[in-house]
């Protein structure tokens, strides 16, 4: 099990560690419910250290994205971020990430932790036009500070204006006392915020001013398992759950991020795909009774007989109800469709609506 440069710190802090993608993470400090509402309501901060980061430059480096990732990454500019996935020979999906332009011809790439050897693999097979890559995942911490407090709590940390900092955007300056710290108005919570990446070297220092600064906003730290809850309550997908090698961009409702006026792994059968519609595709549900919809629990149709299975499912903190997503043939996908959810030997029924769940 690998450490990030902060498991001291959440170990004296009374967190519950648990192995996650190769690493000893924290999954929670005091509670999933308390840590949901504080980002809901307030500031809380995530340590996800173990995502991944490379390093894409040198002349041919937009040329390697593009085939590569499904969005089209010509359009970013210096200083913005991007959303896409890298899809698979097959019609599945490789890892989703975010691509961000650092300067004219360099790309940082932020992969999953569960991925980081595998989107190095898959990304370096398809480098035959001499693209310059570097991993540095090893070396770089990461940051989550999120919640509608970050810009107030965060803004006496930086020289920078943080609520100028549109979604999507991102700077490098100062933070916490540190130079050369991407600041990114980033986040998996659907409650604003930054993403903050720094050395491992000064993650300590950076953790430490934060919540210093963040004293008089209620500021605490979330572990994993509040950071599942709320970006569950947005509907967004989680790689390994949601979407896989197995699943297609197209049926994961991921359709935007596939750019088809240009040539990317796999475009022409994804473009077909879309043109045609999606045998299944990926749909939020609601359960309309009491229950808690979990991972790997069938979906049925009135008859009771299985049409999917639970991708993700929890009890909503926000809501107070039980919420989900997985995958139905597509004539179950349209808003209000009515499916059962199998919890235990009990039917569950459960109405399909559009995410987000949680609309702040």
């Amino acid at each position: 099990m690998k450490d990030t440069a902060l498991s001291s710190t959440h170990v004296a802090l009374g967190a519950k560690m648990v192995p996650f993608a190769g690493y000893n993470m924290p999954v929670q400090y005091e509670g999933v419910n308390i840590e949901h509402q504080t980002v809901r309501d307030a500031v809380g901060v995530f340590d996800v250290s173990h995502m991944g980061e490379f390093l894409i430059e040198g002349p041919h480096a937009l040329e390697l994205i593009q085939k590569v990732s499904s969005n089209d990454a010509s359009k970013l500019e210096v200083g913005k971020a991007q959303y896409s996935c890298l899809p698979n020979d097959d019609g599945g999906v490789v890892d989703d990430l975010i691509i961000y332009k650092v300067k004219e011809d360099t790309y940082l790439l932020v992969v999953n932790a569960s991925n980081i050897e595998k989107d190095w693999n898959w990304i370096s097979s398809k480098n035959d036009v001499g693209a310059e890559m570097r991993d540095l995942s090893e070396a770089y911490s990461l940051l989550a500070i999120q919640g509608p407090k970050a810009v107030e709590a965060m803004q006496s940390l930086t020289s920078y204006d943080l609520s100028a900092i549109k979604f999507y955007n991102f700077v490098i300056g100062d933070f916490a006392g540190i130079e050369n710290v991407i600041i990114s108005a980033t986040g998996y919570t659907g409650s604003g915020g930054f993403e903050i990446y720094c050395k491992n070297s000064e993650v300590k220092q950076v953790w430490e001013k934060v919540f210093e600064a963040g004293a008089n906003f209620g500021i605490k730290p979330i572990g994993l398992a509040a950071r599942d809850t709320l970006r569950l309550e947005m509907g967004y997908c989680l790689y390994g759950n949601d979407i896989d090698d197995t699943t297609s961009p197209i049926e994961a409702g991921l359709g935007w991020v596939c750019k088809f006026n240009k040539d990317f792994t796999n475009s022409e059968a994804l473009k077909a795909e879309k043109e045609r519609s999606p045998e299944r595709k990926l749909v939020a549900f609601k359960l309309d009774e009491r229950g808690i919809p979990r991972h790997g629990y069938d979906i049925v149709d009135g008859n009771g007989n299985t049409i999917g299975n639970v991708t993700s499912g929890t009890m909503s903190p926000s809501l107070g109800i039980g919420i989900g997503m997985g995958y139905v043939p597509t004539v179950f996908s349209k808003v209000d469709s009515k499916i059962g959810i199998q919890v235990r030997k009990k039917r569950i029924p459960a109405t399909v609506v559009k995410p987000p769940f949680y609309k702040g």
